[in-house]
């Protein structure tokens, strides 16, 4: 998983609007990054407004637990709603 966004994440939608592959969807308590369609760009890190969103690696320990959320929102055949930018 390239890049993971975290809890403090407000959902302003500034990341979505520079993703060039649009592969962040909306869980409704957050957006998260679809692993399979990243191509590890970093647009969205540097566009978040609330520095919740980090390469995996570099999670804060405190945020580690959203590593699992953004997984776990891409099992199995369901995907979340993809999240759109305010035009």
């Amino acid at each position: 998983m390239p890049y993971v966004i975290t809890e403090a994440c407000t959902r302003d939608m500034a990341c979505v609007a520079v993703c060039p592959t649009e592969c962040i969807y909306d869980i409704q308590t957050q957006l998260v990054i679809d692993p399979e369609e990243c191509i590890d760009c970093g647009s969205c890190e540097a566009e978040c407004t609330e520095d919740a969103i980090f390469e995996e690696d570099e999670v804060p320990e405190e945020h580690k637990g959203a590593i699992e959320k953004n997984k776990a929102a891409f099992e199995g055949d369901d995907k979340p709603p993809l999240a759109v930018a305010a035009e």
